[in-house]
């Protein structure tokens, strides 16, 4: 190769290893820039995730706090939180925090709703030292106030948590808790739970005062109600009778069947009488669209009592009853009027309560009287969570004071 060739290889590599060594350096300039941009971004992120976990802890700690944070100095950088209420009626807020690092924002978005005591499968503040036993299948969220009382193998699928722990009837009993299991965990039930539900009523529903009892019977979109069992009975639209959804009865008995169209919660309050403040299921309580075959159905019913919440004695309930509700007593339970003399099923064979929903009681009621595995008097047990009360609820149900991350925006 000539001297003149030689000399052109070595330019041209020359001018290679230049544009190389340019390239090297653009290339180790941009990610010390890409590292530096992408180190800010996170840390901002960070502190914006960190400003709304301080939120959301002083709105756990104090249910009314609005107050946010100003300027917030915090590892290394600053943020700014507000409290929006997007919603008054069903209090529903939304949590806004803004944070700067080295000159980079991020903002995180947290919505949330009052959690409702809907959301149970079942609730309980005193299990009377009754036995979840082989067997039984309990479905949803439940928790206790109480110990959980449980012998042999019976199986929680939803979340379970106790304040007290377990109370097993002997030490191989061995429960199947397929959503987990938290001890230690208390969440009391508000003595205002019913005199809010009236407040609610009275502004915006509708309330029954000066009766000593009060039917109710849904029909579809519309209630039927009378203040006597052969009295007169007024037809009225439930969405102009009551525009919230809300109905109550003042110290009062209310008795109730139906099928419910819609969203409506009902309630009963006692102002001493231990009678007072009851309501008494004479019949079926269903939805018209029903959520097991159509889980877009929206009839959604809360029933909501101050004392306890009975399936009557009756002709209409003998061979069984459907409930279609989340059920709420106050200061009582759920059970079954003369549950250990009434002999129900009219062929011989014990009927059933068939529940969708849950059940949110103070003290745990019987619903029957067992002979070994059969059922001597009262009712057979079948009660099914209704899924739609995870993310939704009869209208102003009772709350459990706290609240639930509805959305996270990021």
């Amino acid at each position: 190769m000539g001297g003149k060739a030689i000399l052109y290889v070595v330019v041209g590599f020359g001018v290679i290893f230049a544009i190389m060594g340019l390239k090297f350096g653009s290339v180790s300039t941009n990610s010390v820039k890409n590292f530096v941009e992408y180190y800010n971004a996170t840390k901002a992120h960070n502190i914006a995730v960190s400003g709304a976990n301080l939120a959301a802890n002083a709105i756990f700690i104090d249910s009314a706090w609005t107050t946010g944070y100003d300027d917030l100095s915090f590892d290394g950088g600053t943020i700014n939180v507000s409290v929006q209420i997007l919603d008054p009626v069903r209090n529903i807020r939304q949590i806004t925090a803004t944070s700067t690092y080295a000159d980079t924002n991020s903002i995180v978005k947290v919505v949330l709703q009052p959690s409702q005591f809907s959301k149970f499968g079942y609730y309980s503040v005193y299990e009377n030292g009754v036995y979840f036993i082989t067997g039984d299948t309990v479905w949803g969220p439940l928790h206790t106030q109480d110990y959980l009382y449980v012998s042999g193998s019976p199986v929680f699928n939803g979340k379970v948590t106790t304040l007290k722990g377990l109370q097993k009837y002997t030490r191989s009993t061995s429960p199947i808790f397929n959503g987990g299991y938290q001890q230690g965990v208390s969440i009391s039930i508000p003595p205002t739970s019913v005199s809010t539900l009236e407040s609610q009523a009275n502004n915006g529903g509708h309330t029954f005062t000066g009766h000593d009892t009060v039917y109710l019977t849904f029909a579809n979109d519309s209630v039927r109600y009378k203040y006597t069992y052969n009295g007169t009975q007024t037809t009225v639209q439930t969405s102009s009778f009551a525009p919230n959804g809300t109905i109550f009865a003042d110290n009062a008995v209310l008795r109730l069947q139906g099928t419910v169209q819609g969203q409506v919660t009902v309630g009963a309050s006692s102002s001493g009488s231990s009678g007072k403040g009851t309501i008494y299921l004479d019949g079926d309580i269903t939805y018209k669209t029903d959520p097991v075959a159509y889980p877009t159905s929206t009839d959604l019913m809360g029933i909501v009592a101050q004392n306890n919440v009975y399936v009557t004695h009756n002709n209409a309930n003998q061979d069984g009853i459907n409930i279609d509700a989340a059920i709420f007593a106050q200061n009582g339970g759920f059970g079954a009027q003369d549950y250990s003399t009434w002999t129900t099923g009219s062929h011989g064979n014990a009927a059933y309560i068939h529940l969708l929903g849950g059940i949110t009681q103070y003290s745990r009621l019987p619903v029957g009287t067992f002979s070994g595995s059969t059922i001597a008097t009262g009712f057979y047990k079948d009660y099914r969570y209704d899924n739609r009360f995870m993310s939704v609820a009869p209208p102003n149900y009772p709350a459990t004071g706290g609240f639930e991350i509805v959305s996270w925006y990021e």
